[in-house]
């Protein structure tokens, strides 16, 4: 009888983990089976349930649907704030691969389940392979279970209601959209200057056939320019990985702090 009374706090704690999971791309990525996420989000609920006190027990009821769609606003923005910078990722790849011309060759992505561009898929296996030498996904999980010490279980969260939260979002989707701005403009800016020297070739030698030759030489200057950036982009990682932590626990203490 006693567990049937903790099974209403152990589902809210299972909801907030799962959305959280099937949000964050490392996490939701089709190579991982679907029973090991299942499991590990379980595992984590049942920890995190031991040693989370209610003020009092919980019931099925209208104010339980309220408390399961709060848990599901958390747990899904927690995991768009440690997300967003892999779509960033993939937004640059974007950008990159419509100058080059690779944006012809799109292909299926299995972690998304969507066709996906060269340049991006490259960068967030880069990414992804970064944040798992970095011990980065112990410090998402860390995060996801450090929120229950500051967003109760079963009280509801005003800061989602009076806008802080989606200001938050905002200037972090904001911020996402400069950051790849900024990883795409190196080759963006050099594929242009490609382009501009070929235009003045093509005017001055009408005789050469740009469509082959201006192809070849834009695919090596991407290589070339990719690879002389690549240092680069690891410590822009380094850097963006800080700011998403660092997002991630204003949020947490944001919603925290309105309790």
């Amino acid at each position: 009888m006693e567990l049937l009374d903790e099974l209403p706090l152990f589902l809210l704690i299972l909801i907030r983990i799962a959305c959280f999971f099937i949000t964050v791309p490392i996490f939701m990525t089709r190579t991982i089976p679907a029973t090991f996420k299942i499991g590990l989000a379980f595992f984590m609920a049942v920890i995190v349930s031991i040693s989370t006190e209610q003020s009092a027990p919980l019931a099925f009821s209208a104010a339980y649907l309220v408390l399961v769609g709060k848990e599901a606003v958390v747990g899904l923005g927690l995991g768009f704030i440690a997300s967003i910078l892999f779509y960033a990722i993939q937004l640059a790849g974007t950008f990159i691969d419509l100058q080059s011309g690779f944006a012809m060759g799109a292909m299926f992505d299995p972690q998304s389940g969507t066709n996906a561009n060269l340049t991006g898929r490259f960068k967030n296996v880069l990414a992804t392979l970064f944040l798992f030498s970095t011990d980065g996904h112990h410090l998402l999980i860390q995060g996801v279970l450090e929120s229950y010490r500051w967003i109760r279980v079963d009280a509801l969260v005003p800061a989602l209601l009076d806008g802080r939260i989606s200001i938050l979002l905002l200037e972090t989707f904001k911020s996402s959209f400069m950051i790849a701005f900024l990883l795409a403009a190196p080759i963006v800016f050099t594929l242009f200057l490609v382009d501009l020297v070929l235009g003045i070739i093509g005017k001055t030698s009408p005789q050469i056939n740009l469509m082959v030759v201006g192809f070849s030489v834009k695919i090596g200057m991407y290589y070339l320019v990719l690879l002389v950036a690549l240092p680069s982009f690891f410590l822009v990682l380094h850097r963006l990985f800080a700011q998403m932590f660092d997002a991630l626990s204003q949020m947490i203490r944001m919603m925290g702090a309105s309790l």
